[in-house]
């Protein structure tokens, strides 16, 4: 026979190679397919697990709550939804299920979140809790709203946001389950001039919300045949997939919280990325076996303490690899030094509010040695595009962990003035990672023209700095007169968070009571404006800033069912992010208690409960009732004849205010029979 020619050799190599090719492909296809059934954590493992993989689930006996509970949820809900058919989209509270703040103020669940947020810790309100039921459509991967209701606020690395997901009935994999991304929760996307992430979330594939959400993947609607449906082949099962796929980022994979039973608790940093999924049972069953889910946004008011001598070892713990990347062989050896740096100094962080020592390896290294790591680290901070989140974000943190912060200052700096956001947000993150040493770059940061930089520069003040005369002029130099509303509304959240950290160490304690002031000043400058899905006639995702509002400031508050024709009396369709994160650190700060203010109470009372009875805003309204609440319970020291007033005052607001957000105030004391007794 004929010898093959060289064409011939190279069309079958090429064949080859292409057989290869889609062999590979199939199999990171498969590889991503099928998500990872949710585990229960170990209690000793909730920290480690949390700052890893970015959630932990608490199975119903850990919560410390009677079962029949769970079961009277479920029952309360059932009636409301025969009462009201359409109501499945509507906002629920506390008001309508009392049996919610029996969940909340289980001692196992508060321990949980305890350990994760630090006592006192607290949950924002009107974030539309509600029954979140799943069913024939699917979202796509994304970033819950920062701030409630799709307002944006910065997104912290530190474990001082979370989200609580609770099921009071079981969760089978079959239906609708939430899905988590696992070890998403330190990679951000960007928003500056990304208008597509313009409103609190952010979207993985915003295009897909745009054509193919609206969609139903399974149901009487759907296009695709029961096969496709269970094997997840479906167009939106692939595109999901894909998703993962293109972002290369390390570990990533997808999990779902199935199977659960009922009355479990999902807790999740709020970074982390996920999506609600579609049913894959048989729909016809549907209503008879609804999955729902109650959400709650919870922030923490109160710093790590530093640890005591018998917790020094504990404190210092670095990070194993999480037993979670094991399940993934291929991706677990992806796992290298940049992503170990993060988890390690958020774990010290959590507990002990410190920065981590820098590693044994760069110790013994000499001078110039370090200097040309930090060359090759800064080189690698500054590279571009979504895949390089990850390396960008662990150069930063290992630059701070270099044990000379003078150097790592100088790296980091400069990377805060590049002209790419994303390169600009891991800076950001490591000059807080490098801890008070960064407060000289930051102040000039917050001096900067660039407005980008200026917000980066308070953000970070506000996160590390020491609380001094110095750091608090500049704050309230920006919250008072800086040009652009996402800059003042960063600057009012940091001097929230400057007065956390002060009442834990000691340093500026003597300034918190101006801490106050400047916030309830601000109050009385800042007004609301139409919400921007209102102003606009948009749905929140697609708003875009304004001349008046660089920032998106949420949407509009909805009426709870049931009680829309109060609502609509008493509230406006408006927002503030400036005066909404004012009241977020002023709970943060009445956290701290009311001995702290026991000069200026007084007045300190008399603006909150002004804005509790005439703010049109729904949201400051919950802040502001809150904050009223923790200086009454917080308020050892105070003399009988300073605190019963404070008390009726919160019993009378309770009275006055149908449209109550209850379950802020669980963390106060206030209990499902206080509720009652309250109820019409």
């Amino acid at each position: 026979p004929p010898c093959p020619s060289m064409s011939d050799e190279g069309d079958r190599a090429a064949r080859a190679a292409d057989t290869r090719k889609q062999e590979e492909d199939e199999e990171a296809r498969a590889a991503f397919a099928v998500p990872v059934p949710v585990a229960y954590t170990e209690p000793n493992r909730l920290q480690e697990d949390f700052v890893s993989r970015g959630f932990v689930a608490l199975p119903p006996e850990a919560l410390g709550v009677d079962p029949g509970i769970h079961e009277a949820v479920i029952a309360r809900q059932a009636a409301l939804l025969a009462e009201h058919p359409k109501a499945l989209s509507d906002p629920m509270l506390a008001a309508h299920v009392p049996e919610i703040l029996d969940v909340l103020n289980a001692p196992g669940l508060v321990a949980a979140c305890e350990s994760i947020l630090g006592p006192r810790y607290a949950i924002a309100p009107f974030t539309h809790n509600g029954l979140f039921p799943s069913g024939g459509r699917a979202q796509h991967w994304h970033k819950d709203d920062s701030a409630p209701l799709n307002a944006r606020k910065q997104r912290h690395h530190q474990a001082i946001q979370a989200v609580l997901l609770y099921y009071p009935q079981v969760v089978d994999s079959d239906m609708g389950p939430t899905t988590l991304m696992p070890f998403s929760q330190y990679w951000t996307l960007n928003h500056e001039t990304n208008h597509e992430n313009f409103a609190g979330p952010e979207h993985l594939d915003f295009d897909y919300m745009v054509t193919e959400e609206k969609y139903s993947v399974t149901g009487p609607k759907s296009r695709y045949s029961p096969e496709d449906v269970q094997n997840r082949c479906t167009h939106h099962d692939l595109r999901m997939q894909q998703a993962l796929r293109d972002t290369c980022w390390p570990l990533i994979h997808q999990c779902e919280a199935a199977p659960l039973q009922a009355g479990s608790v999902v807790l999740c940093s709020h970074n982390l990325l996920h999506r609600g999924s579609h049913r894959r049972d048989d729909w016809h069953h549907w209503l008879e076996k609804p999955r729902h889910m109650w959400r709650f946004y919870l922030y923490r008011t109160m710093e790590p303490a530093p640890p005591s001598e018998s917790e020094v070892a504990s404190a210092v713990a670095r990070c194993g690899c999480d037993r979670l990347a094991s399940q993934f062989p291929a991706q677990a050896q992806e796992l290298g030094a940049d992503v170990l740096e993060v988890w390690n100094h958020q774990l010290r962080w959590m507990r002990s509010g410190a920065t981590p020592s820098p590693c044994s390896q760069v110790q013994r290294e000499r001078p110039e040695e370090r200097v040309a790591l930090a060359r090759q680290l800064a080189e690698q901070l500054g590279t571009s595009g979504v895949e390089a989140e990850p390396k960008r974000i662990g150069a930063a943190y290992r630059l701070a962990s270099l044990g000379d912060p003078e150097l790592a200052s100088e790296f980091l700096g400069h990377a805060l003035l590049s002209d790419l956001e994303e390169v600009r947000r891991a800076a950001t993150y490591g000059l807080v990672a490098l801890g008070p040493a960064s407060t000289a770059v930051l102040l000039r940061a917050a001096g900067s023209q660039d407005k980008w930089v200026r917000r980066a520069g308070v953000y970070g003040l506000g996160d590390v700095a020491q609380l001094t005369q110095e750091v608090l002029d500049v704050l309230e130099e920006k919250l008072r007169s800086d040009p652009s509303v996402y800059v003042r509304a960063v600057a009012a959240g940091s001097v929230g968070c400057l007065g956390r950290r002060a009442a834990t160490s000691g340093t500026g304690n003597h300034l918190l009571g101006r801490c106050m002031q400047i916030l309830l000043a601000s109050l009385r400058r800042e007004h609301n404006r139409p919400a921007m899905d209102a102003a606009q006639r948009k749905m929140i995702k697609f708003v875009r800033p304004t001349d008046d509002c660089d920032v998106c400031e949420g949407s509009a508050v909805r009426e709870p069912l049931g009680l829309e024709a109060h609502f609509a009396g008493r509230f406006e369709r408006g927002r503030s992010a400036v005066r909404e994160h004012a009241l977020w650190a002023v709970v943060i700060l009445c956290s701290q208690g009311a001995s702290r203010f026991w000069q200026g109470l007084g007045s300190i009372v008399e603006a909150l409960a002004d804005v509790a009875r005439r703010d049109k805003n729904a949201v400051c309204v919950g802040f502001a009732v809150d904050a009223l609440h923790r200086l009454a319970t917080h308020a050892e020291g105070l003399e009988a004849s300073v605190l019963e007033p404070l008390r009726q005052l919160c019993v009378t607001l309770r009275a006055e205010e149908p449209v109550c957000s209850w379950e802020p105030l669980s963390r106060s004391g206030i209990t499902s029979a206080d509720l009652r007794l309250s109820l019409p």
